[in-house]
């Protein structure tokens, strides 16, 4: 450590001073970059020295020389009590700092949590949306593939009518046919004479 560098008791011990009476002064600089020592106390550099000395200087020159011991001591009571409230003021201040900290990190948190159950349960919608639209359209391309059991009778009744009426065709044309065929077996046959009289 640089010799330079005093703890808050080193500096109260080189004043002849209580180590809350120095605490009480420290709190006149600002807290920002703030030193410490390896084993975690606050480290004074040259400057909050002399600041903390200057300090001192002028409330010794206020007083009167004569009443000094009288004053010191009930100014040094005053100033432990006055440093040891700034100190619990401190502590509260930090402790109230900590805690707004904490309570915005907890609503950021919930804000989060408020999205993301939103975000769900939108997300939860779609997938029902979804659904029931595919089973609608299931339910379509079933009735489209499987026709019912009517459909299916009057479909074969149709189709054996058909077949039936086609084969009647077939049977007429053919009787048809065989009739003309005796026609013509008839008309080349030759005749007798005696068939012939008889028309």
């Amino acid at each position: 450590m640089s010799e330079n560098l005093k703890t808050i008791k080193e500096l109260a011990d080189e004043l002849g001073l209580a180590k809350q009476t120095v605490q009480y002064h420290l709190k006149f600089l600002p807290t920002e970059n703030r030193q410490k020592n390896n084993s975690g106390s606050i480290v004074l550099n040259l400057e909050e020295q002399k600041f903390i000395k200057k300090r001192l200087t002028k409330i010794k020159k206020v007083q009167p020389t004569e009443n000094r011991q009288k004053t010191d001591r009930k100014s040094t009571k005053r100033n432990e009590e006055l440093s040891v409230n700034s100190l619990l003021l401190e502590q509260i201040k930090d402790l109230k700092n900590n805690r707004d900290k904490q309570l915005e990190n907890k609503d950021k948190q919930l804000l989060q949590m408020q999205n993301l159950l939103d975000q769900q349960q939108r997300l939860a919608l779609q997938d029902k949306k979804l659904l029931e639209e595919y089973k609608a359209e299931n339910d379509s391309l079933k009735a489209l593939k499987m026709p019912s059991q009517e459909t299916e009778f009057k479909h074969l009744d149709n189709q054996y009518k058909d077949e039936v009426n086609a084969l009647k065709e077939h049977l007429e044309t053919l009787l048809e046919q065989i009739k003309d065929q005796k026609r013509i077996e008839e008309q080349e046959k030759p005749r007798k004479w005696w068939e012939l009289w008889r028309k």
